[in-house]
C-alpha cells in the first residue's frame, strides 16, 4: 500500500474515476449509484425503528429535504417486525423514497426470520467486522449474501475501524512484521480497512451476489485517515463507493470536517453517494445533515438542489439587520417551496438570488444574480434596487421590502421557469 502522506489530487477536476453501477430500487422508483449517475445524497433515522408511524415521519422530513436513500436501524426482533409497517405508511404518503436497513450483529437472524422486512427494505447494509466471530462468521455472512440474492436486493459492504475485523487485522499484522520495512500501524489499520472491504466484496460474488449489487464504504472518523483510505480503496477496485466520516460531530465541527474530507475526495472524482453524519444539537433537526451534504455537492458545482442565496456577511458599513434577516427568510422560503417547485418549475434549482448589504458590492452581485437586491448601508439613501437578470426593474422602500421581494422572486419563477 501506498504511503498515504504521498497522495495528491490530481490535476483534472471532477474528472469521475470509472465505477460500476448500482440501481437501489422501491416499486418503479429507482436510484442509481455509480457510473455516470449524480452523487447521491443520503441520511438515517434516529428513531426507534419499532416505533413505526414515528420512524415514517422522520423518513418523510428526511426525503423532503433532498435525502434520495434512508437507512434505518433495524437491530431488533421489533423493529424487523416493523419495517413492511413502514413502508406502507410511507407508500400511503406518497414518499417512495427507498429504505436501507442498517445491521449489525444479528441481521442474519432477522432477515431469516423476518422476511416481510428483508423484501421491504430496498437495500442492506452490513458490516463484516460484527457478523459472527470465527466459524460462525462466513456462515452468517452467507445467510445474509443468500437473503439478497432470494429477494434481489443491493448490498453495501461498509467496514468500520470502530468494529473492524479483529482476525483479518490480526492477519495483516502478521505479514507486516515479517517484511523488511514495517509499515506504520496507520498504514496497517489503512490496509486492513481496504481488504476487508475487498475481501467481503469478492465472497459475496462468491456466493451469488450480482457485481452490480454491491457498493463499498470504510468508514472513520478522522479527514486525513478518511482521505487516504478511499483513495486507496478506489485505486484498487471499481465499486461505487459511500463516502462519510463515521462521527462527523456537532455543528460546525462536524459540517467543516465532513465538507474538508469529502470535498478533497470529490474533487479526486471519488465518491458515489454521500451522507454527512452530524450529531444533532439537543431537539435538533434531523433534515440538517441532508442539507449539508446538499450544500457540499452544490457549491462544489457537482449537484443542483435548490436556488443559492448569495450574501454579503456584513461589516462596518451594515450595522442594520435587516439584509440578514431578508437573506435568512429568502433562503428558508426558497427551500421550503422546492418540494413543489422541483416538479412545476424544472431547473430552478440553478437559480442564484443575491441578498446585499450595502453599495459596495451590492448593485455589482445583484447583476450576476437571476435576481438581486441591494440592501442600504449604514447612512445610504434608504431605498433598495432590485436587479432582475442583471436590469435594475424597481426600487423599493418602506416597511414591507421583504414581503415585496419575495413576490418578485415567486413572479419570475413562475415566468422563467414555467413548463413550456
Amino acid at each position: 500500500m501506498r504511503d498515504p502522506s504521498t497522495s495528491c489530487i490530481p490535476s483534472g477536476a471532477f474528472a469521475r474515476r470509472p465505477s460500476g453501477s448500482v440501481t437501489i430500487r422501491h416499486g418503479s422508483h429507482g436510484v442509481i449509484i455509480g457510473g455516470d449517475a449524480p452523487i447521491v445524497v443520503q441520511s438515517m433515522t434516529n428513531t426507534d425503528t419499532a416505533d413505526a408511524i414515528g420512524t415514517a415521519i422522520q423518513v418523510k422530513e428526511l426525503a423532503r429535504a433532498g435525502s434520495e436513500l434512508v437507512r434505518i436501524t433495524v437491530d431488533t426482533a421489533a423493529a424487523a417486525a416493523a419495517v413492511p409497517a413502514i413502508r406502507e405508511q410511507l407508500d400511503k404518503m406518497g414518499i417512495n423514497v427507498p429504505l436501507i436497513g442498517d445491521f449489525h450483529y444479528n441481521g442474519h437472524t432477522l432477515l431469516t426470520d423476518f422476511p416481510g422486512c428483508a423484501e421491504a427494505l430496498s437495500k442492506y447494509r452490513i458490516n463484516p467486522g460484527n457478523v459472527g466471530q470465527g466459524a460462525k462468521r462466513d456462515t452468517q455472512f452467507a445467510q445474509m449474501i443468500e437473503v439478497a440474492c432470494k429477494y434481489n436486493k443491493p448490498v453495501r459492504i461498509g467496514v468500520n475501524w470502530g468494529s473492524l475485523d479483529q482476525t483479518l487485522l490480526a492477519r495483516i499484522m502478521d505479514e507486516n512484521a515479517v517484511r523488511k520495512e514495517p509499515w506504520t500501524a496507520q498504514a496497517v489499520m489503512y490496509e486492513a480497512l481496504v481488504t476487508s472491504a475487498i475481501e467481503n466484496a469478492q465472497r459475496a460474488e462468491e456466493l451469488g451476489l450480482a457485481r452490480d449489487k454491491i457498493i463499498l464504504s470504510c468508514k472513520v472518523s478522522g479527514v486525513q485517515d478518511l482521505i487516504a483510505v478511499y483513495r486507496e480503496l478506489a485505486r484498487r477496485g471499481d465499486y461505487p463507493l459511500h463516502l462519510g466520516l463515521t462521527e462527523a460531530g456537532m455543528g460546525s465541527k462536524g459540517i467543516v470536517a465532513s465538507t474538508a474530507a469529502m470535498g478533497v475526495l470529490l474533487q479526486d472524482g471519488i465518491g458515489d453517494t454521500i451522507r454527512v453524519s452530524l450529531t444533532p444539537e439537543p431537539g435538533g433537526d434531523r433534515t440538517r445533515e441532508v442539507i449539508v451534504a446538499q450544500e457540499i455537492l452544490q457549491t462544489m458545482g457537482l449537484r443542483k438542489f435548490t436556488p443559492m442565496v448569495i450574501a454579503c456577511p456584513g461589516c462596518g458599513r451594515t450595522t442594520s439587520t435587516v439584509f440578514q434577516e431578508l437573506a435568512d427568510s429568502i433562503q428558508t422560503y426558497l427551500r421550503d417551496q422546492m418540494p413543489v417547485w422541483k416538479n412545476d418549475y424544472p431547473g430552478v434549482e440553478s437559480m442564484n438570488v443575491a441578498v446585499m448589504g450595502c453599495i459596495v458590492n451590492g448593485p455589482g452581485e445583484s447583476k450576476h444574480a437571476n435576481i438581486g437586491i441591494s440592501l442600504p448601508g449604514t447612512g445610504e439613501t434608504p431605498s433598495a434596487p432590485v436587479f432582475v437578470d442583471g436590469q435594475k426593474t424597481v426600487t423599493l422602500r418602506g416597511e414591507r421590502i421583504a414581503e415585496e421581494f419575495q413576490a418578485i422572486v415567486l413572479d419570475y419563477v413562475k415566468t422563467k421557469y414555467a413548463r413550456t
